[in-house]
């Protein structure tokens, strides 16, 4: 990407931004909020922040993972407001954003199921999987070693395939 300086150089950066990832951060904030209209407040507040710190980034991280770390905390800080905890928030698949292509029934309770998954194991899986990022940049986004997301990444496909098989997972333990 071009390294131009000023304030309209700046504006056209983040719209360049914008067009690039906005639907990719709305999958990944309504898949942490469960809400479309919050995952919509969310994905603006993360292209108001990445603005407001632009100057700051480090050309070393790429603006993919740069982006979704800032979409992840901005997801996190909405989820303690004392309100958000209050409000029922239960998914259904009439929920989830119209996806590109026909999605088969199957598919469908495999992305309920990795939406129950416990917070640590849907990060990676919602990073690897859906964001399609490589380990490497889900480590970087996170902030946790390639291992790390490599063990989360087992450990959420080990629950999956018990819950999609019908079993317990500590029917296997």
């Amino acid at each position: 990407m071009e390294t131009v300086k000023g304030p309209d150089s700046m504006e056209k950066r983040i719209e360049n931004m914008v067009t690039r990832y906005q639907l990719p951060l709305l999958r990944l904030c309504f898949a942490y909020l469960h809400d479309e209209e919050l995952a919509k407040d969310a994905v603006q507040e993360t292209f108001i922040k990445a603005f407001r710190s632009l100057d700051t980034f480090r050309e070393s991280a790429s603006e993919k993972t740069w982006l979704t770390r800032i979409a992840i905390n901005t997801c996190k800080d909405m989820r303690r407001t004392s309100w958000f905890r209050h409000v029922d928030r239960t998914i259904t698949p009439d929920m989830l954003p119209e996806p590109t292509a026909p999605v088969e029934p199957e598919d469908e309770s495999l992305t309920i199921e990795i939406m129950k998954l416990p917070a640590k194991l849907k990060e990676v899986a919602l990073l690897c999987w859906f964001q399609e990022m490589t380990y490497s940049e889900a480590a970087e986004t996170l902030g946790i070693s390639l291992q790390a997301v490599g063990s989360r990444l087992n450990r959420a496909r080990r629950k999956l395939r018990f819950v999609m098989d019908g079993r317990d997972e500590r029917e296997h333990s």
